[in-house]
């Protein structure tokens, strides 16, 4: 399955990059988290396209190919209007209603899309994340992404190190052509990652308005009537079982699964598993 390049408009007129695999059936919306790229979702998206459905991956604003935005603005808000705008899109092109795959910051952005804009999809599946987070695990993680945001790497090879330091229950990489979509090379001749800085410390940042926005989507839950599998990794700094238990318990046409094995990085660690259990999810919302 061929993985053709296309793009799409954000709320503010910014520029989407997005890969398309094209199955022929359903739209399946692929957004990635924090810090990453679309490329995150290959492996899961050829899969998805080979059991005949259209696999769309997205780079989110400030991300991979995408424009970083001129006014800065990156709070979750701009996130789900973004997703909203893309989700729009997709129906029209494929004239079909969509479902979504969304990781941390991606399922936040579709499940803040559907709750203030909807209903736009057929199905949601969250990715280790809901409404309520650990804080520590927060700080873990954009600590982590801030860390080398601006000195960067002098190799990849640093950078992995950096990675591996971060995530010592995945396996050694294989090969750092992966780790080279997620960074950019610039004038200097160092490794950046492909992310707008303004992204974590700007005016408008991802942190900004994001309690409020929370709030809101944990008191809306009851009110959520979409389909909606949440997919846990075991080992997440982010979301705790306790939250997992509490966002289903809420949203009326939810379940969870847990990855063993997993962490924050889900499709990253096991994406095995993590394909399976999505594949399993979107099959059984058509053939309902």
């Amino acid at each position: 399955m061929e993985r053709k390049a296309t793009s799409f408009v954000g709320a503010e007129g910014n520029r989407l990059a997005a890969d398309l695999w094209d199955g022929g059936g359903q739209p399946v919306i692929f957004l990635h988290g924090g810090g990453q790229t679309r490329r995150a979702w290959d492996a899961t998206a050829r899969e998805v396209a080979r059991q005949g459905m259209r696999a769309i991956s997205i780079d989110q604003r400030g991300h991979g190919e995408s424009a970083w935005v001129e006014s800065g603005n990156y709070g979750f808000r701009h996130y789900g209007e973004d997703a909203a705008a893309v989700i729009r899109q997709v129906q029209e092109r494929f004239h079909l209603r969509p479902s979504a795959v969304g990781a941390s910051l991606g399922g936040l952005a579709a499940l803040t899309a559907e709750m203030q804009g909807g209903p736009l999809l057929e199905a949601l599946i969250l990715v280790d994340i809901t409404p309520r987070l650990d804080p520590q695990g927060v700080d873990k993680i954009q600590g982590f992404m801030s860390e080398r945001m601006e000195e960067g790497f002098g190799s990849l090879e640093e950078a992995a190190g950096a990675i591996a330091a971060y995530l010592p229950h995945r396996a050694p990489r294989r090969s750092l052509e992966g780790l080279r979509k997620n960074l950019r090379r610039g004038e200097d001749g160092r490794y950046r990652w492909h992310w707008d800085p303004a992204f974590i410390k700007g005016a408008q940042n991802i942190n900004r308005g994001a309690e409020a926005l929370m709030q809101e989507l944990m008191a809306g839950l009851p009110q959520l009537h979409l389909p909606v599998l949440l997919v846990r990794g075991m080992r997440s700094e982010l979301v705790q079982e306790e939250h997992a238990r509490e966002f289903v318990s809420l949203a009326p046409s939810a379940s969870y699964v847990d990855v063993g094995g997993a962490g924050h990085m889900v499709a990253g660690d096991r994406n095995d598993v993590f394909a399976a259990e999505i594949l399993k999810f979107l099959s059984r919302d058509q053939a309902a």
